[in-house]
């Protein structure tokens, strides 16, 4: 399974980093690596949202569930634990991790899968697993699919509330 780097977004102050080119039929599945994003609001969340092509605005249709496993500074662990972050056939952004912190040591970083997004005939499936730092540690786990048949050629990410900095890459795998 060869990889290709495709892009890099990196920013300070970034309200969003949004992938609008590169996404095409070239391959069939896409990874996103989150490396270090580290938001400037407190206990806040990465979010994630696509466009199909030809469309405008992150509005997308799409399915998801999350859980995630917590291991608090105290040492006491919690989880695996479902969270109430799913999204029901809804067109609003998507949880991908959750409670980051803004402090110099507080971050995230992990990954995003999606799968034949220019497929015509089906939905586009992904899943990300995003280790966060607040307070402690926490991996978040999201699944889903994005209930459209059209090509999905742009995605969106960017926290719930806030700016961040950091760094996203697009790999192709093929």
């Amino acid at each position: 399974m060869a990889m290709t780097l495709i892009t890099t977004n990196s920013g300070t102050n970034q309200t969003s980093m949004s992938f609008t080119s590169g996404i095409d039929s070239t391959y069939k599945l896409y990874i996103f690596k989150f490396v270090n994003l580290n938001p400037a609001t407190n206990s806040t969340n990465l979010f994630v949202q696509a466009n199909v092509a030809g469309q405008s605005g992150f509005n997308e249709t799409m399915t998801t569930t999350t859980f995630r496993h917590t291991n608090n500074d105290a040492g006491s662990s919690e989880g695996p634990e479902y969270t109430d972050y799913d999204r029901a056939q809804q067109e609003i952004y998507a949880y991908l991790s959750s409670s980051t912190g803004n402090e110099a040591d507080e971050c995230l970083c992990g990954e995003m899968w999606l799968f034949n997004p220019s497929n015509t005939t089906y939905v586009k499936h992904f899943y990300s697993t995003v280790h966060a730092v607040q307070d402690g540690s926490n991996t978040h786990y999201t699944e889903g699919y994005f209930n459209v048949t059209g090509a999905i050629d742009e995605l969106d990410f960017k926290m719930e509330a806030g700016n961040f900095d950091g760094t996203i890459k697009m790999y192709g795998v093929g």
